[in-house]
């Protein structure tokens, strides 16, 4: 659950143009921060048998999943793979603050490259919110099946898009308007990100993994009045704005806009109703 997801950032996805890594980065990072807690079950919720010496993180983003599965498995070290510097940069200053740098190892890869680097022989693989964004997830998970140790377990978690963040007759000027919103990236997503919402389960079969368990998180925070929940809010809509404005009505895009702006009294920032509502779906494959 690392993450960013529609997000292509949430949660760690590999294809990250750098001008872009700053948004992405800030998203990232209060994903981690707001779901903390659902992070810690999903990692606390494995098939572990034994617990892990060497873990890796494909798609790592700025380290929600990386810093996670540090903490709950504290004689671990891991290898952190991800195509962005500037998200790599920050995992190493947020392992340096968590006293666990000597732990983490960083690799700036492009995942749908031919040839992946050196990356050991781990118990445990982690994709949260970067298995969708391969060019062809089922060679990235026959390159997985390889790389595991045997009896090693694939943890892949896959996102139900966007968090929802507004009441439904919200806001008052265009009550529906987050569910529209959704709607339209639906539409963008199902053209540009076709393995959005694939059959996990069935491809991890096919590449010869043992499915060992599967698992719904369903995520209800709030109504809460946390900074960090707000700012998630902002940076989630502010995203979807880019995929979406295209197919939204001038009234519903001036209402989106008041939102986003943080001067105007109809700012997300000052609502009071926010939650945070969504799903996250995680596969726990083992290599037999």
């Amino acid at each position: 659950m690392n993450h960013a997801s529609p997000h292509t950032a949430q949660h760690g996805a590999h294809h990250v143009h750098e001008h872009d890594a700053g948004d992405q980065a800030e998203i990232l990072d209060l994903d981690a921060e707001v779901l903390a807690e659902h992070i810690a079950s999903v990692i606390a919720w494995l098939p572990i048998e034994t617990s892990p010496r060497r873990i890796v993180d494909l798609g790592c983003g700025t380290g929600a999943g990386t810093l996670a599965l540090l903490k709950h498995f504290p004689e671990a070290e891991l290898t952190a793979v991800d195509s962005s510097a500037a998200h790599l940069h920050r995992l190493r200053e947020k392992a340096a603050a968590a006293g666990a740098a000597d732990r983490v190892h960083l690799v700036q890869a492009d995942l749908d490259a031919t040839a992946w680097p050196e990356l050991g022989t781990p118990e445990l693989v982690w994709a949260s919110a970067s298995m969708h964004h391969m060019a062809d997830p089922d060679r990235t998970l026959q390159q997985v099946h390889g790389l595991l140790a045997p009896g090693g377990l694939f943890a892949v978690v896959e996102l139900a898009g966007f968090p929802r963040f507004l009441p439904e007759d919200a806001p008052e000027e265009a009550p529906g308007l987050e569910e529209r919103c959704h709607a339209a990236l639906e539409h963008h997503h199902a053209e540009h990100v076709p393995h959005r919402g694939a059959d996990w389960g069935t491809k991890l079969t096919k590449a010869g993994f043992a499915v060992e368990g599967e698992r719904t998180v369903t995520v209800s925070i709030g109504p809460t009045h946390t900074n960090a929940v707000g700012r998630y809010a902002l940076s989630s809509l502010r995203r979807m704005r880019g995929s979406a404005a295209s197919a939204l009505t001038a009234k519903d895009l001036t209402a989106l806009d008041q939102l986003l702006d943080t001067d105007s009294p109809h700012s997300i920032l000052h609502r009071s109703d926010l939650r945070v509502r969504t799903e996250r779906t995680v596969w726990a494959a083992r290599r037999t």
